[in-house]
């Protein structure tokens, strides 16, 4: 499984809509502008490690969905021409410069608490939703957003179960979190998207590790135009 896909997987995104609920108006405004993957027409370098794989991408959202991603190293070397027509293919499969998962779709907004605020700075915290009949995982997780008052933008979003579950027969997940990371806005440039981060420990059958970490970082951006 793909580095990308393990953060999708891990977070068992939903497609419902927003639910109603009577959130406070500053909550309901900052999560009807949160995109989670940070505006659109922004090119950038996206370089992901793990324990066994090391890739660096760039993305264009001008060109074609297949050729908007292009494979610069892998396991911090030139990729070899079999790798580049691999990558090349996967393509056709990949669409857009979605990197990050789409959190809003599974807040419980019933479940909403202040989780602190000094007046800079707001956490909220939700309860998740399962997202689909078979999502067993979203029961046990929350989201804990980090609101920065004075540019009102959100620019932390936490992910993490907060008591061990079991998501499938003879897999125990003992943490899963995942969190990410963006810029505050300045004057030339909206908030982007830094680094997704994820962290999960567990075990398969009682003997099989499933510990593995990720960061997912973002740098270079320049702004290219609408696509």
């Amino acid at each position: 499984m793909s580095f990308r896909l393990q953060v999708f997987t891990l977070l068992a995104i939903a497609l419902l809509p927003l639910r109603a609920s009577s959130l406070p108006d500053e909550v309901k405004t900052a999560l009807d502008a949160y995109r989670t993957e940070g505006p659109k027409g922004w090119a950038f370098v996206q370089s992901t490690v793990g324990e066994d794989k090391q890739l660096v991408e760039s993305y264009d959202p001008l060109q074609p969905d297949h050729q908007k991603w292009t494979l610069v190293s892998k396991d911090n070397r030139p990729p070899t021409s079999s790798e580049i027509n691999s990558y090349r293919q996967q393509q056709t499969r990949r669409t857009g410069g979605e990197t990050a998962p789409n959190v809003k779709n599974q807040l419980d907004h019933d479940s909403f608490e202040l989780a602190s605020d000094d007046g800079t700075r707001a956490q909220w915290r939700f309860r998740l939703v399962p997202g689909a009949h078979d999502d067993t995982s979203a029961e046990h997780m929350a989201a804990t957003f980090t609101f920065h008052r004075p540019t009102q933008t959100i620019e932390r979003v936490e992910l993490a179960s907060f008591e061990s579950f079991s998501p499938v027969f003879a897999v125990n997940i003992d943490e899963a979190r995942t969190v990410l990371e963006y810029s505050l806005p300045s004057d030339n440039r909206p908030s982007l998207l830094q680094r997704i981060t994820v962290r999960v420990r567990g075990r398969a059958f009682l003997f099989k590790s499933l510990d593995s970490d990720m960061t997912v970082s973002y740098s270079e951006y320049t702004f290219a135009g609408k696509s």
